[in-house]
């Protein structure tokens, strides 16, 4: 079963058209990735999902129901959560305050700050200090604790490793697959292969807006070398 189906999506930024005739699927509790180099489409996809970019045509279904017309606040309070490139972290909030802000949600699920501060003891660590003094793995660490708290049924990470050294990438995979356990599906977009190998079943490819491949991991390291030249045009 699906989670999450986009259908035919087209979007445009004012008469330039950003997304054209764009379909993934996303099934239930699963790791699917979204790869392409920069300015490819992959953060105006996500943000389509999340109802940030208003969807020109197409459909977009979450659990099988027809949400093309929902608001951001709708599809969150459905299930979906997005942790975007820049994080969003309140710079002059704590981390305690930062986490606690995403519980006003009020939906209900497993998730807590017990849990959070479990998955990422850093952040416990560091639960009284302001958002502007973490580092860049402390506030990914923070940004994905957030998501969580809104007990999401899909996570939309935008390169959540980008610039992190390797040992933090290496913590937040661990993370990805123990939050994937609970059955939280998860759409990754990253343009460095590394991380969505070890991670998603299958991938999408995305360039200019449109999807240019999809299929399994294996199949994708049948062609890695043609797919690490097109994202890294």
């Amino acid at each position: 079963m699906s989670i999450l189906e986009m259908q035919n999506c087209n979007v445009f930024y004012g008469k330039a058209q950003a997304l054209h005739d764009v379909s993934i699927i996303v099934g239930d509790g699963e790791i699917v990735s979204l790869i392409g180099r920069n300015g490819a489409g992959k953060s105006t996809l996500l943000k389509a999902i999340m109802g940030l970019n208003p969807i020109k045509s197409g459909t977009r279904k979450f659990e099988g129901r027809d949400v093309t017309n929902a608001t951001t606040e709708m599809l969150g309070r459905s299930g979906i959560a997005f942790v975007p490139e820049d994080r969003r972290i309140f710079a002059t909030l704590s981390v305690d305050e930062n986490l606690r802000i995403a519980t006003v949600m009020g939906r209900k699920g497993p998730w807590n700050l017990e849990r959070v501060y479990n998955l990422f003891p850093r952040l416990k660590e560091r639960m009284n200090s302001r958002g502007d003094t973490l580092s860049g793995g402390e506030q990914q660490m923070l940004a994905v604790g957030r998501g969580l708290l809104t007990n999401p049924k899909l996570l939309l990470l935008d390169e959540p490793t980008e610039g992190l050294a390797p040992l933090v990438v290496a913590d937040l995979i661990k993370a990805m697959e123990l939050i994937n356990a609970e059955g939280v599906a998860i759409l990754l977009v990253e343009q460095n292969l590394k991380v969505p190998l070890k991670l998603a079943k299958r991938q999408y490819l995305i360039d200019n807006g449109h999807i240019r491949w999809s299929g399994k991991t294996d199949e994708l390291l049948a062609e890695r070398e043609k797919i690490e030249a097109l994202i890294s045009l």
